[in-house]
């Protein structure tokens, strides 16, 4: 073999490598970013369950926004979203229902800090400063057009960051009814996508 034959194939054997390296490093920075994402900005989901019917159904895939959450961990200022808002949460010590001990679930947001929820006669009424006579959110709320029955017998007054969470398939949902308030802290993030079923794409 000849100077030229083996310079050139050592020149081919460094361009293999850098070619391979330079792959190999933009595969390993899409795996990153695409982590980067899923913990913080956001994450797609898939409901499981018919909790939220008429509003989401058994199957439908969801883009649920982290990055409220993230902000509020970095600030140090909890993330409390708005009333009629639908959330992911992290809840645990569903095993005495019948269910995973802990789970992601997905609920809207009926109480907020500092409300007192009463559940009674088949519907939620909020009391608070503002409100001191109280209302129906499901009535004032653009959601709530085809609520049904809400079921149960309380009275719930929520601590600082603490709120109460409700299925919109009122009689057959796991949610603060049950297992009581959630914290600030257990939130993932907030529904703003249904992307599948195509034909039932909707922004929130």
């Amino acid at each position: 073999m000849n100077d030229n034959a083996l310079k050139n194939t050592k020149n081919q054997n460094k361009d293999i490598r850098r070619d391979f390296f330079s792959v190999l490093g933009v595969l390993v920075a899409a795996l990153v970013f695409a982590v980067i994402i899923s913990t913080f900005v956001f994450r797609s989901y898939q409901v499981d369950g018919p909790s939220m019917e008429n509003t989401l159904h058994n199957n439908d895939k969801l883009i649920v926004w982290k990055l409220p959450v993230t902000w509020s961990k970095i600030t140090g200022h909890p993330y409390i979203p708005k009333r009629g808002d639908i959330i992911v949460f992290k809840e645990s010590g569903l095993a005495q229902f019948g269910q995973s001990n802990t789970k992601d679930l997905i609920k809207r947001v009926i109480g907020l800090p500092g409300d007192k929820v009463v559940v009674g006669h088949g519907i939620y009424m909020i009391y608070n400063k503002k409100h001191p006579k109280g209302f129906d959110p499901d009535k004032t709320l653009p959601y709530g057009k085809n609520i049904p029955y809400t079921s149960g017998n309380e009275t719930v007054k929520l601590g600082p960051n603490q709120l109460f969470v409700s299925g919109d398939n009122r009689p057959d949902s796991l949610d603060s009814r049950d297992f009581g308030p959630i914290n600030a802290n257990q939130i993932i993030g907030k529904l703003v996508l249904r992307f599948y079923p195509l034909n039932e794409i909707k922004i929130f």
